[in-house]
């Protein structure tokens, strides 16, 4: 009986401390949020291209030496 009192305890510790922590974190405002991930999907574009790129030169590479 006394181990389940115990993890009722750590549970309600654990969700007590839990919202503790989420009134610590500061949201960003929508100004800020819209910027972050316009640069975000900029940044996975020019990414995805330039492995596109590196990509197409190893193919390009590749059946010029086997080919």
């Amino acid at each position: 009986m006394a181990k389940d009192n115990d993890n009722a305890a750590l549970k309600r510790s654990y969700f007590t401390e839990l919202k503790a922590e989420f009134r610590k974190i500061v949201w960003p405002d929508k100004e800020k949020l819209g910027k972050q991930s316009v640069a975000v999907i900029i940044a996975a574009i020019v990414i995805g291209c330039l492995i596109a790129a590196v990509d197409w030169v190893m193919q390009v590479g590749l059946s010029f030496i086997i080919g």
